[in-house]
């Protein structure tokens, strides 16, 4: 699964992880996400982020 970084702070959403600080469960893929999700290290939200290549 894709992984996508924080073109602010440099977060690394990882699918494989989710995101447990906002109950996002392991196996989430990033377009799933829900609209309102944002980097739990900076507060920016979805479009703020770009795949890691």
């Amino acid at each position: 699964m894709q992984k996508y970084i924080c073109n602010v702070c440099g977060y690394v959403y990882d699918p494989a992880e989710g995101d447990n600080t906002a109950g996002i469960p392991p196996g989430t893929p990033f377009e799933d996400l829900p609209a309102d999700w944002v980097c739990p290290l900076c507060g920016v939200g979805k479009d703020s982020f770009a795949p890691v290549d």
